[in-house]
């Protein structure tokens, strides 16, 4: 039995994003909280350039898998990554400015601990770890090339956006509501994402984007299950880019949300999810174009028309 063949050079952008993020939580278990602060933003920062100088490196190179062929790394997708780590950096230095944050976010909004916890100059420096887990799973989103491995990515890049969402420190309920509400639409649409994949794996017997393609193309047994699977694993991609009519949670959650943790969110997951949507259905889903493509069409105009009102 061969060992299975990972590739970590091709890999290295997002481990190192994942190093960071590891590095930051032991900073907040084991460093006073004096230093937290100072620890954190270089920690989060040098991450992102480390990840870009891994991602530039193999930017020449040809195409590859990597991760027992779950990742694919292509010309497409190290766009969307370096992309997505440019966007990255300018949402940590807005994160970095401390003041849109709650001192203490366990505390009861408008109570005497949270009164202490201001006077006393507090800082919810886990902010920084969280942020770099995002940005790990918006890194592995777009280059996924399995359904697993697309919901694994898809949920690193939300949990930590539930928590982010409820840290806003001058509309405590008004951003908690947001994080709730965010939290129990994202997982709604997570578990319709998931009765997608079992429709299409019930049709096509495989996860992976290239068996989906081989049998969408030459199956001849009925297209019910794969009908059903495109719909439900579509929701669930377009909750994420925020398209009618999924678009509903969107004012909430950006308005309860800090600020920065809104541009984040308006940026770096959609072009996460784009490009993740665009694997999907170019690569998985291209031999059934002729039933998504009028329905995408459809749904990217309501967006731009009523998405944006």
């Amino acid at each position: 039995m061969t060992a299975p063949i990972l590739n970590y050079a091709l890999l290295a952008p997002i481990l190192v994003i994942l190093g960071g993020a590891l590095i930051g939580v032991l900073v907040e278990a084991f460093v006073g909280k004096a230093l937290r602060a100072s620890l954190q933003l270089p920690i989060a920062l040098g991450s992102v350039i480390l990840s870009f100088a891994f991602l530039w490196r193999s930017h020449n190179q040809p195409s590859a898998t990597a991760a027992v062929g779950s990742v694919s790394m292509d010309p497409a997708g190290i766009f969307i990554q370096g992309t997505i780590l440019v966007l990255a950096f300018i949402g940590i230095l807005l994160i970095a400015d401390q003041d849109n944050f709650t001192a203490q976010a366990s505390a009861i909004p408008g109570s005497e601990e949270e009164a202490t916890s201001i006077a006393s100059g507090k800082q919810q420096t886990e902010v920084f770890p969280l942020t770099l887990f995002a940005i790990a799973g918006a890194m592995l989103f777009p280059v996924a090339t399995d359904l697993i491995t697309l919901f694994v990515a898809l949920e690193v890049l939300s949990l930590p956006l539930y928590l982010m969402a409820g840290l806003s420190r001058r509309r405590r309920l008004l951003s908690q509501e947001a994080a709730l509400k965010y939290f129990i639409l994202g997982a709604f649409s997570s578990a319709i994402f998931l009765f997608g994949t079992a429709f299409l794996y019930g049709y096509t017997g495989s996860l992976s984007f290239n068996d989906i393609a081989g049998a969408v193309g030459g199956n001849g047994s009925s297209s019910t299950f794969l009908y059903i699977g495109i719909i439900f694993v579509s929701v669930g991609l377009l909750f994420k880019v925020g398209a009618v009519p999924f678009h509903a949670w969107t004012p909430d959650v950006y308005q309860g949300a800090p600020t920065p943790i809104t541009g984040f969110m308006a940026a770096v997951t959609k072009v996460a999810a784009f490009g993740a949507a665009l694997r999907l259905f170019y690569v998985a889903l291209d031999g059934a174009s002729q039933t998504w493509k009028p329905i995408i069409t459809a749904i990217a105009m309501l967006t731009m028309v009523i998405g944006s009102i």
